[in-house]
Protein backbone atom coordinates (compact mmCIF):
# COMPACT_ATOMS: atom_id res chain seq x y z
CA UNK A 1 0.00 0.00 0.00
CA UNK A 2 0.88 3.63 -0.49
CA UNK A 3 0.00 5.34 2.75
CA UNK A 4 0.99 8.62 0.86
CA UNK A 5 3.37 9.12 -2.33
CA UNK A 6 6.96 8.77 -0.70
CA UNK A 7 6.32 5.31 -0.63
CA UNK A 8 5.21 4.96 -4.10
CA UNK A 9 8.48 7.00 -5.36
CA UNK A 10 9.78 3.89 -2.91
CA UNK A 11 8.53 0.78 -4.19
CA UNK A 12 9.08 2.39 -8.15
CA UNK A 13 12.92 4.53 -7.36
CA UNK A 14 14.12 2.95 -4.66
CA UNK A 15 13.76 6.41 -2.67
CA UNK A 16 13.14 6.54 1.01
CA UNK A 17 9.56 6.47 2.72
CA UNK A 18 8.37 9.36 4.14
CA UNK A 19 10.48 12.00 2.58
CA UNK A 20 9.32 15.17 1.59
CA UNK A 21 6.60 13.35 -0.84
CA UNK A 22 5.18 12.10 2.43
CA UNK A 23 2.87 15.36 2.39
CA UNK A 24 0.44 14.51 -0.55
CA UNK A 25 -1.66 11.78 1.04
CA UNK A 26 -2.42 8.96 -1.62
CA UNK A 27 -5.94 9.66 -0.67
CA UNK A 28 -6.04 12.90 -1.77
CA UNK A 29 -4.21 12.29 -4.43
CA UNK A 30 -6.36 9.94 -6.02
CA UNK A 31 -9.45 12.44 -4.47
CA UNK A 32 -8.21 15.41 -6.79
CA UNK A 33 -7.87 13.19 -9.82
CA UNK A 34 -11.67 12.03 -9.07
CA UNK A 35 -12.97 15.61 -9.66
CA UNK A 36 -10.32 16.02 -12.48
CA UNK A 37 -11.49 12.83 -14.24
CA UNK A 38 -15.41 14.01 -13.80
CA UNK A 39 -14.34 17.13 -14.72
CA UNK A 40 -12.82 15.69 -18.37
CA UNK A 41 -16.00 13.34 -19.01
CA UNK A 42 -18.28 16.10 -17.97
CA UNK A 43 -16.25 18.37 -20.87
CA UNK A 44 -17.00 15.66 -23.43
CA UNK A 45 -20.64 15.39 -22.52
CA UNK A 46 -20.87 19.04 -22.86
CA UNK A 47 -19.31 18.85 -25.78
CA UNK A 48 -21.42 16.40 -27.57
CA UNK A 49 -24.31 17.80 -26.58
CA UNK A 50 -23.66 21.06 -27.94
CA UNK A 51 -22.75 20.05 -31.39
CA UNK A 52 -25.85 17.42 -31.52
CA UNK A 53 -27.48 20.60 -30.58
CA UNK A 54 -28.82 19.66 -27.09
CA UNK A 55 -26.74 22.45 -25.17
CA UNK A 56 -26.54 26.08 -26.44
CA UNK A 57 -24.40 29.12 -25.64
CA UNK A 58 -25.24 31.92 -23.80
CA UNK A 59 -24.68 35.41 -24.53
CA UNK A 60 -23.05 37.98 -21.26
CA UNK A 61 -21.95 41.16 -21.06
CA UNK A 62 -18.64 42.01 -19.86
CA UNK A 63 -17.01 45.14 -19.12
CA UNK A 64 -12.82 44.94 -20.58
CA UNK A 65 -9.85 47.30 -19.63
CA UNK A 66 -11.31 48.04 -15.91
CA UNK A 67 -9.00 49.49 -13.29
CA UNK A 68 -7.91 47.37 -10.53
CA UNK A 69 -10.80 46.77 -8.10
CA UNK A 70 -10.02 46.48 -3.71
CA UNK A 71 -11.65 43.61 -3.56
CA UNK A 72 -9.85 41.39 -5.93
CA UNK A 73 -6.66 42.39 -4.89
CA UNK A 74 -7.43 41.63 -1.03
CA UNK A 75 -8.92 38.49 -2.62
CA UNK A 76 -5.24 37.65 -4.01
CA UNK A 77 -3.52 39.14 -0.64
CA UNK A 78 -5.21 37.01 1.40
CA UNK A 79 -4.62 33.58 -0.50
CA UNK A 80 -1.26 34.96 -0.91
CA UNK A 81 -0.91 34.82 3.32
CA UNK A 82 -2.66 31.51 3.75
CA UNK A 83 0.21 30.00 1.37
CA UNK A 84 2.94 31.99 2.95
CA UNK A 85 1.95 31.26 6.32
CA UNK A 86 0.83 27.79 6.05
CA UNK A 87 3.16 26.19 3.28
CA UNK A 88 6.42 27.96 4.67
CA UNK A 89 5.48 26.56 8.20
CA UNK A 90 5.06 23.22 6.56
CA UNK A 91 9.09 23.02 5.09
CA UNK A 92 10.47 24.73 8.48
CA UNK A 93 8.61 21.95 10.49
CA UNK A 94 8.08 18.93 8.44
CA UNK A 95 8.71 16.09 10.77
CA UNK A 96 6.13 17.40 13.62
CA UNK A 97 3.17 17.39 10.19
CA UNK A 98 4.52 14.77 8.51
CA UNK A 99 1.34 12.18 7.70
CA UNK A 100 -0.97 14.62 9.49
CA UNK A 101 -0.92 17.70 7.13
CA UNK A 102 -4.21 18.19 7.82
CA UNK A 103 -4.10 19.03 11.59
CA UNK A 104 -1.54 21.85 10.20
CA UNK A 105 -4.29 23.43 7.84
CA UNK A 106 -7.09 23.65 10.43
CA UNK A 107 -4.67 24.85 13.35
CA UNK A 108 -3.42 28.15 14.21
CA UNK A 109 -0.06 27.42 13.18
CA UNK A 110 2.19 29.50 10.61
CA UNK A 111 4.93 31.43 9.62
CA UNK A 112 3.27 35.17 10.59
CA UNK A 113 6.66 36.64 8.15
CA UNK A 114 6.15 34.67 5.32
CA UNK A 115 2.28 34.83 5.03
CA UNK A 116 2.91 39.12 5.15
CA UNK A 117 5.38 38.83 2.26
CA UNK A 118 3.48 36.45 0.25
CA UNK A 119 0.39 38.50 0.79
CA UNK A 120 2.33 41.72 -0.47
CA UNK A 121 3.24 39.29 -3.25
CA UNK A 122 0.39 38.69 -4.50
CA UNK A 123 -1.73 41.62 -4.13
CA UNK A 124 0.82 43.79 -5.60
CA UNK A 125 0.67 41.78 -8.60
CA UNK A 126 -2.40 41.34 -8.93
CA UNK A 127 -2.69 45.04 -8.95
CA UNK A 128 0.09 45.25 -11.64
CA UNK A 129 -1.07 42.65 -13.94
CA UNK A 130 -5.05 44.13 -13.70
CA UNK A 131 -3.47 47.57 -14.12
CA UNK A 132 -1.41 46.85 -17.33
CA UNK A 133 -4.34 45.88 -19.23
CA UNK A 134 -6.67 48.57 -18.20
CA UNK A 135 -7.92 51.16 -20.83
CA UNK A 136 -8.72 54.69 -20.66
CA UNK A 137 -12.07 53.78 -21.31
CA UNK A 138 -13.50 49.94 -20.57
CA UNK A 139 -15.23 48.86 -22.78
CA UNK A 140 -18.80 46.43 -22.51
CA UNK A 141 -18.54 43.43 -24.77
CA UNK A 142 -21.06 40.82 -25.65
CA UNK A 143 -19.46 37.07 -25.41
CA UNK A 144 -20.76 33.57 -26.03
CA UNK A 145 -20.39 31.35 -22.82
CA UNK A 146 -20.82 27.33 -23.91
CA UNK A 147 -21.76 25.14 -21.14
CA UNK A 148 -18.49 23.36 -21.70
CA UNK A 149 -16.72 26.72 -20.81
CA UNK A 150 -18.90 26.16 -17.12
CA UNK A 151 -17.36 22.60 -16.51
CA UNK A 152 -13.92 24.11 -14.21
CA UNK A 153 -16.21 26.14 -12.00
CA UNK A 154 -18.95 23.00 -11.90
CA UNK A 155 -15.91 21.06 -10.91
CA UNK A 156 -14.61 22.72 -7.82
CA UNK A 157 -18.28 24.05 -6.90
CA UNK A 158 -18.56 19.79 -6.41
CA UNK A 159 -15.43 19.22 -5.11
CA UNK A 160 -15.96 21.73 -2.25
CA UNK A 161 -19.34 20.76 -1.44
CA UNK A 162 -18.93 17.21 -1.84
CA UNK A 163 -15.74 17.17 0.57
CA UNK A 164 -17.87 18.72 3.02
CA UNK A 165 -21.12 16.66 2.68
CA UNK A 166 -18.32 13.61 3.03
CA UNK A 167 -16.90 14.72 6.12
CA UNK A 168 -20.75 15.98 7.31
CA UNK A 169 -22.29 12.61 6.42
CA UNK A 170 -19.15 10.69 7.79
CA UNK A 171 -19.85 11.89 11.46
CA UNK A 172 -23.51 10.61 11.68
CA UNK A 173 -22.37 7.00 10.03
CA UNK A 174 -23.65 5.09 12.99
CA UNK A 175 -23.44 5.41 17.01
CA UNK A 176 -19.82 5.60 17.32
CA UNK A 177 -19.16 7.70 14.97
CA UNK A 178 -21.56 10.45 16.39
CA UNK A 179 -20.40 9.26 19.82
CA UNK A 180 -16.85 10.32 18.63
CA UNK A 181 -18.44 14.05 17.42
CA UNK A 182 -20.42 14.35 20.49
CA UNK A 183 -16.85 14.28 22.57
CA UNK A 184 -14.75 16.28 20.36
CA UNK A 185 -16.81 18.20 17.69
CA UNK A 186 -14.32 20.57 15.87
CA UNK A 187 -11.75 18.07 16.21
CA UNK A 188 -14.15 15.53 14.62
CA UNK A 189 -15.14 17.96 11.79
CA UNK A 190 -11.34 18.94 10.97
CA UNK A 191 -9.44 15.88 10.97
CA UNK A 192 -8.31 14.52 7.97
CA UNK A 193 -9.68 11.14 8.58
CA UNK A 194 -13.65 9.85 7.81
CA UNK A 195 -15.32 10.58 4.72
CA UNK A 196 -18.94 9.00 3.51
CA UNK A 197 -18.91 8.68 -0.03
CA UNK A 198 -22.54 8.66 -0.39
CA UNK A 199 -22.56 12.04 1.57
CA UNK A 200 -20.41 13.64 -0.77
CA UNK A 201 -22.38 12.61 -3.96
CA UNK A 202 -25.70 13.74 -2.34
CA UNK A 203 -24.50 17.32 -1.21
CA UNK A 204 -22.68 17.42 -4.12
CA UNK A 205 -25.43 17.11 -6.37
CA UNK A 206 -27.79 19.37 -4.53
CA UNK A 207 -25.39 22.36 -4.43
CA UNK A 208 -24.31 21.52 -8.17
CA UNK A 209 -28.22 21.43 -8.85
CA UNK A 210 -28.43 25.11 -7.43
CA UNK A 211 -25.56 26.14 -9.53
CA UNK A 212 -26.50 25.30 -12.77
CA UNK A 213 -30.23 26.31 -12.25
CA UNK A 214 -28.53 29.92 -11.30
CA UNK A 215 -26.26 29.41 -14.39
CA UNK A 216 -29.24 29.26 -17.05
CA UNK A 217 -28.18 25.37 -18.14
CA UNK A 218 -30.88 22.90 -18.45
CA UNK A 219 -30.94 20.75 -15.23
CA UNK A 220 -32.10 17.52 -16.60
CA UNK A 221 -29.92 17.66 -19.67
CA UNK A 222 -26.78 18.03 -17.12
CA UNK A 223 -28.09 15.35 -15.64
CA UNK A 224 -27.76 13.42 -18.02
CA UNK A 225 -24.09 14.56 -18.74
CA UNK A 226 -23.16 14.01 -15.29
CA UNK A 227 -23.85 10.60 -14.91
CA UNK A 228 -21.24 8.71 -16.06
CA UNK A 229 -19.25 11.66 -14.75
CA UNK A 230 -20.01 10.85 -11.25
CA UNK A 231 -19.52 7.08 -11.80
CA UNK A 232 -15.76 7.72 -13.30
CA UNK A 233 -15.29 9.83 -10.74
CA UNK A 234 -16.61 7.43 -7.93
CA UNK A 235 -13.97 4.45 -9.71
CA UNK A 236 -10.36 6.70 -9.60
CA UNK A 237 -11.66 7.42 -5.73
CA UNK A 238 -12.14 4.53 -4.88
CA UNK A 239 -9.03 3.33 -6.40
CA UNK A 240 -7.11 5.89 -3.99
CA UNK A 241 -9.41 3.95 -0.96
CA UNK A 242 -7.63 0.81 -2.43
CA UNK A 243 -3.94 2.12 -2.72
CA UNK A 244 -4.19 3.62 0.52
CA UNK A 245 -5.89 0.90 2.44
CA UNK A 246 -7.92 3.67 4.23
CA UNK A 247 -10.15 1.04 5.90
CA UNK A 248 -12.69 1.14 3.17
CA UNK A 249 -12.25 -2.72 3.01
CA UNK A 250 -14.62 -5.86 3.44
CA UNK A 251 -14.90 -8.35 6.27
CA UNK A 252 -12.52 -10.90 6.87
CA UNK A 253 -11.81 -13.60 3.94
CA UNK A 254 -10.02 -16.78 4.86
CA UNK A 255 -12.15 -19.12 2.47
CA UNK A 256 -10.07 -20.77 -0.61
CA UNK A 257 -10.32 -18.64 -3.82
CA UNK A 258 -12.74 -20.82 -5.96
CA UNK A 259 -11.64 -21.75 -9.16
CA UNK A 260 -14.51 -19.46 -11.02
CA UNK A 261 -12.43 -16.58 -9.59
CA UNK A 262 -9.86 -15.23 -12.44
CA UNK A 263 -8.32 -13.09 -10.60
CA UNK A 264 -4.50 -13.01 -8.65
CA UNK A 265 -4.79 -14.25 -5.36
CA UNK A 266 -4.71 -10.46 -3.97
CA UNK A 267 -7.71 -9.51 -5.40
CA UNK A 268 -9.87 -12.24 -3.61
CA UNK A 269 -8.26 -11.86 -0.09
CA UNK A 270 -5.63 -9.12 0.45
CA UNK A 271 -3.83 -8.07 3.76
CA UNK A 272 -2.94 -4.26 3.25
CA UNK A 273 0.42 -3.87 4.09
CA UNK A 274 1.48 -0.46 4.74
CA UNK A 275 -2.11 0.58 5.22
CA UNK A 276 -2.26 4.46 5.85
CA UNK A 277 -4.35 3.93 9.43
CA UNK A 278 -1.20 1.62 10.42
CA UNK A 279 -4.20 -1.35 11.52
CA UNK A 280 -3.23 -5.03 12.11
CA UNK A 281 0.29 -6.38 13.01
CA UNK A 282 3.56 -5.29 12.74
CA UNK A 283 5.39 -6.45 9.05
CA UNK A 284 9.00 -8.15 9.69
CA UNK A 285 11.60 -5.97 8.85
CA UNK A 286 9.63 -3.15 7.34
CA UNK A 287 11.35 0.24 7.56
CA UNK A 288 9.44 3.25 7.48
CA UNK A 289 6.25 5.10 9.83
CA UNK A 290 3.39 2.55 8.50
CA UNK A 291 4.50 -0.82 8.78
CA UNK A 292 1.66 -2.62 9.59
CA UNK A 293 -0.68 -5.55 7.72
CA UNK A 294 -3.80 -6.99 8.05
CA UNK A 295 -3.83 -10.00 10.23
CA UNK A 296 -6.26 -11.74 8.46
CA UNK A 297 -6.76 -10.92 4.88
CA UNK A 298 -10.13 -9.05 3.84
CA UNK A 299 -12.11 -8.89 0.31
CA UNK A 300 -10.43 -5.95 -0.89
CA UNK A 301 -13.92 -3.88 -1.83
CA UNK A 302 -13.05 -1.14 -3.45
CA UNK A 303 -10.84 -2.95 -6.24
CA UNK A 304 -14.50 -4.31 -6.72
CA UNK A 305 -16.32 -0.95 -6.58
CA UNK A 306 -13.79 0.10 -9.32
CA UNK A 307 -14.68 -2.63 -11.51
CA UNK A 308 -18.29 -2.28 -10.97
CA UNK A 309 -18.35 1.41 -11.54
CA UNK A 310 -16.27 0.97 -14.84
CA UNK A 311 -18.56 -1.64 -15.98
CA UNK A 312 -21.51 0.94 -14.96
CA UNK A 313 -19.05 3.81 -16.85
CA UNK A 314 -19.47 1.92 -19.94
CA UNK A 315 -23.18 0.54 -19.84
CA UNK A 316 -23.90 4.51 -19.66
CA UNK A 317 -21.21 6.05 -22.85
CA UNK A 318 -22.73 3.39 -25.00
CA UNK A 319 -26.71 4.10 -23.99
CA UNK A 320 -26.08 7.71 -23.80
CA UNK A 321 -26.55 8.30 -27.77
CA UNK A 322 -29.46 5.58 -27.96
CA UNK A 323 -31.75 6.84 -25.15
CA UNK A 324 -33.26 10.52 -26.34
CA UNK A 325 -35.18 10.73 -22.98
CA UNK A 326 -34.23 13.69 -21.20
CA UNK A 327 -32.94 12.39 -17.75
CA UNK A 328 -33.33 8.63 -18.34
CA UNK A 329 -29.36 8.71 -18.13
CA UNK A 330 -29.35 9.91 -14.69
CA UNK A 331 -32.34 7.50 -13.78
CA UNK A 332 -30.06 4.53 -15.15
CA UNK A 333 -27.43 5.49 -12.92
CA UNK A 334 -29.14 5.62 -9.99
CA UNK A 335 -30.34 2.09 -10.11
CA UNK A 336 -27.02 0.51 -11.24
CA UNK A 337 -25.28 2.83 -8.51
CA UNK A 338 -28.02 1.76 -5.96
CA UNK A 339 -27.27 -1.64 -6.79
CA UNK A 340 -23.53 -2.13 -6.58
CA UNK A 341 -23.38 0.28 -3.86
CA UNK A 342 -26.03 -2.06 -1.44
CA UNK A 343 -24.54 -5.16 -2.35
CA UNK A 344 -20.73 -4.25 -1.62
CA UNK A 345 -22.12 -3.21 1.48
CA UNK A 346 -23.04 -6.64 2.42
CA UNK A 347 -19.12 -7.96 2.40
CA UNK A 348 -17.79 -4.52 4.17
CA UNK A 349 -17.05 -3.44 6.82
CA UNK A 350 -19.12 -0.87 7.87
CA UNK A 351 -21.04 0.18 11.12
CA UNK A 352 -25.41 -0.64 11.76
CA UNK A 353 -28.04 1.28 12.36
CA UNK A 354 -31.66 0.22 13.73
CA UNK A 355 -33.85 1.34 10.73
CA UNK A 356 -37.08 -0.11 11.39
CA UNK A 357 -36.34 -3.72 13.31
CA UNK A 358 -33.36 -4.13 11.04
CA UNK A 359 -29.84 -3.90 11.14
CA UNK A 360 -28.31 -1.13 7.93
CA UNK A 361 -25.98 0.35 7.31
CA UNK A 362 -25.72 4.66 6.29
CA UNK A 363 -24.59 3.28 2.36
CA UNK A 364 -27.46 0.51 2.57
CA UNK A 365 -30.34 2.67 3.25
CA UNK A 366 -28.72 5.16 0.98
CA UNK A 367 -28.53 2.66 -2.00
CA UNK A 368 -31.75 1.89 -1.59
CA UNK A 369 -33.14 5.34 -1.44
CA UNK A 370 -31.24 5.68 -4.64
CA UNK A 371 -32.02 2.65 -6.32
CA UNK A 372 -36.12 3.86 -5.52
CA UNK A 373 -35.38 7.44 -7.16
CA UNK A 374 -33.81 5.71 -9.95
CA UNK A 375 -36.61 3.57 -10.47
CA UNK A 376 -39.71 6.36 -10.18
CA UNK A 377 -37.72 8.51 -12.20
CA UNK A 378 -37.55 5.84 -14.53
CA UNK A 379 -40.98 4.84 -14.69
CA UNK A 380 -42.42 8.64 -14.63
CA UNK A 381 -39.88 9.55 -17.65
CA UNK A 382 -41.19 6.35 -19.61
CA UNK A 383 -44.74 7.33 -18.64
CA UNK A 384 -44.59 11.00 -19.89
CA UNK A 385 -42.27 9.55 -23.00
CA UNK A 386 -45.32 7.31 -24.20
CA UNK A 387 -47.70 10.15 -23.51
CA UNK A 388 -46.45 12.57 -26.07
CA UNK A 389 -46.02 9.87 -28.66
CA UNK A 390 -49.89 9.08 -28.09
CA UNK A 391 -51.01 12.30 -28.82
CA UNK A 392 -48.33 13.54 -31.40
Amino acid sequence: MYPNLSYFFHDLFGTEPDNFLSVINTFGFFLALAFLAAGYVLYLEFTRMEKAGILHFQTREIIVGEKPKIGDIVWNGVLGFLLGYKLIYLFQHFREVEGDVASLIFSGKGNLGAGILLAIAFAAYRYWDVNRQALPKPERKTVKIYPHDMVGDIAITAAVSGIIGAKLFALFEGPNSFSHFIKDPLGQLFSGAGLAIYGGLIVAFVVVFWYVRKRGLPVIRVMDAAAPAMIMGYAVGRLGCQFAGDGDWGIANTAAKPGWFFLPDWAWAFDYPRNVLNDGIPIDGCIGHYCSHLATPVFPTPLYEVVASLIIFGILWLLRKRISIPGMIFFIYCMLNGIERFFIEKIRVNETMHVLGMEASQAEIISTLVFALGIIGALILWQRSRSKSATS
